[in-house]
């Protein structure tokens, strides 16, 4: 769908942003599966040449080889991505999935394993997806990261309150197979085979862009009203994104919110070009076809950046997504040592 086609659906759709769907009601349990160390950290195959790769890696300079030839072929974190509330919106989403895909992102740690889809709604209770992070978490030994656009960024800093306990001291495992909750308010920790409880889960990264304004107005954020730009700890390195004109999230030059920790989390706030389009922010998918500009996105650093060469194309969105880019391939590094850290521990100690 084309940019013209997508902002005419929006505007038609805006009065539906208020509605809400209900989560799906629980389904019949399926037999446990194994968990704890030996069942998570001995699933995968990695010969010790990869092992040694993954390690000798640094996270704050990965290449496009290294993505490709590295990380790809070894344990990856799943990437949850919340769309926007108005229909069709969760098609720029989509976009956002292909852009990481092309970049070198394995497709399979896109989508939902139940129904393959490559977004979350806002609309979805934030409990619900905390429950699933923890399922994520317990079954693949690594902590999914977690980026959200609009009201779907709100939506984000929800579970993460909720993470934090700010809601209810108990959350339920949700089994994303049978898209249903467990009975059960506890997972086994994948390191050190440790019952511990979802509230206390701690991700890697998160980001929002757009999140707040108009969407706090809907009755499923009011709670958020106050909470939205207080990161707890549930994370550790959490950026939000503002527009330096967007009318839809009330930012402006000079008075855009900014986010802070509210303990030890790292906290960035990072503006983007005023002719960025809140709606559009998540198109990003033409970015991984250009050779050069999937370059200059590799090569992206975070306060220094080099101007995009004019032969790397369209260079639409392409801030944002370098910046996202680059915290997804630190943290994927980093999530993938500790996971082959902890294979070679195991190992040792059989």
């Amino acid at each position: 769908m084309n940019r013209r086609a997508l902002l005419a659906a929006f505007g038609l759709a805006l009065a539906m942003a208020g509605c809400a769907t209900a989560p799906p009601a629980d389904r019949a349990a399926q037999a446990p599966e194994a968990t704890g160390p030996q069942a998570v950290l001995g699933s995968m195959a990695l010969d010790a040449q990869l092992e040694a790769r993954i390690l000798a890696l640094d996270p704050e300079r990965v290449t496009d080889s290294e993505v490709r030839t590295v990380l790809a072929a070894g344990p990856t974190p799943r990437i949850l991505a919340l769309h926007g509330g108005v229909y069709p919106v969760h098609l720029l989403m989509d976009s956002f999935s292909r852009f990481l895909a092309g970049m070198g992102y394995p497709q399979a740690r896109l989508r939902h394993p139940g129904d393959g889809r490559r977004s979350h709604s806002p609309y979805e209770d934030s409990t619900q997806i905390a429950g699933l992070v923890a399922w994520y978490y317990e079954r693949e030994g690594m902590m999914p990261m977690m980026v959200g656009h609009s009201q779907g960024g709100i939506q984000l800093v929800k579970v993460l309150h909720d993470l934090a306990g700010d809601g209810s001291a108990q959350i339920r495992v949700w089994n994303p197979r049978t898209d249903s909750a467990e009975d059960r308010v506890t997972i086994v920790d994948p390191y050190t085979g440790a019952e511990r409880p979802v509230v206390g889960l701690r991700i890697g990264y998160a980001s929002v862009v757009g999140a707040g304004g108009s969407a706090l107005l809907l009755p499923n954020q009011w709670s958020m009203v106050k909470r939205l730009h207080s990161i707890p700890d549930s994370v550790q390195d959490f950026t939000g994104f503002a527009l330096g004109v967007d009318l839809i999230a009330w930012d402006l030059p000079g008075a855009a919110a900014t986010y802070t920790a509210r303990g030890s989390a790292q906290v960035r706030n990072v503006g983007l070009p005023a002719e960025y389009s809140h709606v559009f922010v998540p198109q990003t998918s033409h970015l991984a076809r250009e050779p050069a500009m999937r370059e200059w996105i590799n090569a992206y650093v975070p306060g220094r950046a080099a101007p995009v060469p004019p032969e790397a194309g369209p260079a639409d969105n392409s801030l944002w997504a370098a910046d996202v880019w680059y915290s997804i391939k630190k943290h994927w590094v980093l999530e993938a040592q500790q996971f082959v850290r902890a294979r070679r521990t195991l190992a040792a100690s059989r």
